[in-house]
C-alpha cells in the first residue's frame, strides 16, 4: 500500500490521516506478530501523546494487540521515556502513539522491546510480518501507575531543596511532559512559572526552534525574571532550557554538561553534536554514530565503564545504571527529556552558578542547525551527490576542505576551522544543516549560507 509511512531515525512516521485505523492496527499486529516469533507475547503497553489523532490511533492499536491473542495495557497520555521505564520495569513490549516534534497533522508510533528501543534488524523484521489488519472489540485494562512511576524516578536524584529560591518558566505548550515537569521541579523547592499552555497541539523541535520562539521563549525569561525556562517537545523525550540571559541552550550542550554531572566515562553521540565533546576533556572516551537512538543505543553497548548517550538535541540516554545524590537510577537506554534538564539545574545550583556561567565553562565553540521544510528525499540526495562531486566549488566562498565525513549525510570541516554539515531528516522531508564555528557571529553566519547555498 502507497502512503506516507515510513520508518525513520525514531518509528514510524506518517500523516495522522495515513496511520488512523487499519494502517496502526497492521503495523501493531506485525510488531506482536513478528515478536511472536521469537516467544510468548502476553501484556503490551501501549500509550500516546497529546495529539488530536492519538487517541483514535491508539484504540486501533490496542484493538490490533487485543486480536493477536496478547493482553493490551492502556498507560494512558504519558511521555515516551515513562512508558519505556514501565515496560523495563513489567518486562514487557511497548508502543508509543506520537508523531515528536513533527507538524501537527502527522503522527507515528513507537516500538520497545522488553530490553529497550527496537533496532533497524527489529524495523526490517517489523516490515516483513505486515499482513491483514486484525480487528478486536476488546478493551484494554488501564495502567495509571507508569506516570506515578517516572516521576517517582526522579523526585530523589538532586538534595531535598536543591532548587529553593529559583524561579524557574515551564513552557507548557502541548507537551506530555509539561505536569511531571512541574510536579518534580516544584518538589525541589523552585518558584515556578506556568506559561502557555496549549489544547491544541503545537510542534515544538528543540532541535531547531525558530528565531521568532527563540524572541518569545527570551521575552519570558526577562518579564518574569526567571533562573531559567525549560520545556521539552511533544513527547518529552528532548529538552528545552534558555537561561537566564533568555539564551537558548543547544541540546549537544545539555548532553555533555549532563554526562559530566553523572559522572561518564564514555559518551555516545551522533555526528552532528558539537566537536566540543573531545576539547573538553570531561570523558575517557567518545563514540561518534549516526543520527538516531538506535545508532546511539548500539554504540553505547560497546563503550565502557559508566555509559551515557545523547543526541544533538539533548535527549539523553542512560547506557548502565549511575548514582547521584546516594539515589541509583538504573539504565535506560531511551531518550528522556527529565534528566538533562535536573542535571543541568542541579549542576548549576552545586556550582553556586548560573545556568548561562555553567555552559560558559565549556570550551568556545558554537554550533548552529536549523532546516528547510518540505524538501523531497530526492532533492536532498541531488545535493548530497553534487557535493560529493564539487565540495570545494559548492564550499570555496567559506574556506578550503580540510575533511570530510560520511557517517551520516556529508560533514565538511574547513581549513578555518569551520565545519558545515547537509542531513535529509529520517522523519519528515527536511534538508537538516549544521554549522559550528569558533564564534557565535560566525556560527550564524556560517549557518545562513549553508541554508541559502542549498536552497
Amino acid at each position: 500500500m502507497s502512503n506516507s509511512l515510513k520508518f525513520g531515525t525514531s518509528g514510524l512516521r506518517g500523516l495522522s490521516t495515513d496511520l488512523a485505523g487499519s494502517e496502526s492496527r497492521r503495523y501493531a499486529a506485525a510488531f506482536v506478530r513478528y515478536l511472536q516469533g521469537r516467544g510468548s507475547v502476553g501484556d503490551v503497553l501501549i500509550g500516546r501523546d497529546l495529539r488530536a489523532s492519538s487517541p483514535q490511533i491508539a484504540a486501533s492499536v490496542i484493538s490490533a494487540v487485543a486480536a493477536m491473542g496478547s493482553k493490551p495495557v492502556d498507560c494512558g497520555e504519558l511521555p515516551t521515556p515513562a512508558l519505556a521505564l514501565e515496560a523495563l520495569r513489567r518486562g514487557a513490549p511497548a508502543i508509543m502513539v506520537t508523531g515528536s516534534h513533527i507538524p501537527a497533522d502527522r503522527n507515528g508510533l513507537k516500538f520497545y522491546l522488553a530490553t529497550g528501543e527496537i533496532e533497524k534488524a527489529d524495523e526490517a523484521g517489523i516490515l516483513a510480518a505486515l499482513d491483514d489488519a486484525p480487528e478486536s472489540a476488546a478493551t484494554a485494562v488501564p495502567e495509571p501507575g507508569a506516570l506515578r512511576r517516572y516521576r517517582e524516578r526522579y523526585r530523589t536524584m538532586l538534595p531535598p531543596g536543591a532548587l529553593d529560591g529559583w524561579r524557574i518558566g515551564v513552557w507548557e505548550h502541548s507537551s506530555v511532559a509539561r505536569d511531571a515537569l512541574i510536579d518534580v521541579l516544584d518538589r525541589y523547592g523552585a518558584e515556578i512559572v506556568a506559561l502557555n499552555r496549549s489544547e491544541i497541539f503545537i510542534p515544538v523541535d528543540t532541535e531547531a526552534v525558530s528565531g521568532d520562539t527563540q524572541t518569545e521563549l527570551a521575552g519570558w525569561v526577562h518579564a518574569h525574571q526567571l533562573d531559567a525556562l525549560v520545556s521539552t517537545d511533544g513527547d518529552g523525550d528532548r529538552p528545552l532550557l534558555v537561561d537566564e540571559s533568555g539564551v537558548l541552550v543547544r541540546g549537544d550542550t545539555i548532553g555533555i554538561l549532563t554526562a559530566r554531572f553523572l559522572g561518564a566515562d564514555s559518551v555516545v553521540t551522533p555526528v552532528t553534536s558539537n566537536s566540543s565533546i573531545e576539547g573538553t576533556g570531561f570523558f575517557g572516551s567518545v563514540v561518534r554514530t549516526r543520527v538516531g537512538s538506535p545508532f546511539v543505543i548500539a554504540g553505547m553497548r560497546e563503550a565502557e565503564g559508566c555509559v551515557v548517550g545523547f543526541e544533538a538535541n539533548g535527549g539523553v540516554l542512560l547506557g548502565t545504571d549511575v548514582t547521584t545524590n546516594g539515589t541509583s537510577l538504573a539504565a535506560m537506554p531511551t531518550r528522556d527529556a527529565m534528566l538533562p534538564l535536573l542535571s543541568v539545574l542541579g549542576a548549576a545550583r552545586a556550582g553556586g552558578q548560573t545556568v548561562g556561567q555553567l555552559v560558559a565553562t565549556l570550551p568556545p565553540r558554537f554550533a548552529r542547525s536549523d532546516r528547510l521544510e518540505h524538501v523531497a528525499p530526492e532533492r536532498s540526495a541531488a545535493l548530497l551527490d553534487r557535493l560529493r562531486n564539487d565540495a570545494a566549488g559548492f564550499l570555496g566562498a567559506q574556506g578550503q576542505v580540510k575533511a570530510s565525513s560520511e557517517i551520516d549525510g556529508l560533514r565538511f570541516e574547513l581549513e578555518n576551522g569551520d565545519v558545515i554539515h547537509y542531513r535529509p531528516s529520517g522523519n519528515a522531508p527536511e534538508l537538516r544543516c549544521y554549522a559550528e564555528a569558533a564564534t557565535a557571529e560566525r556560527a550564524d553566519e556560517l549557518l545562513a549560507w549553508g541554508l541559502r547555498a542549498a536552497e
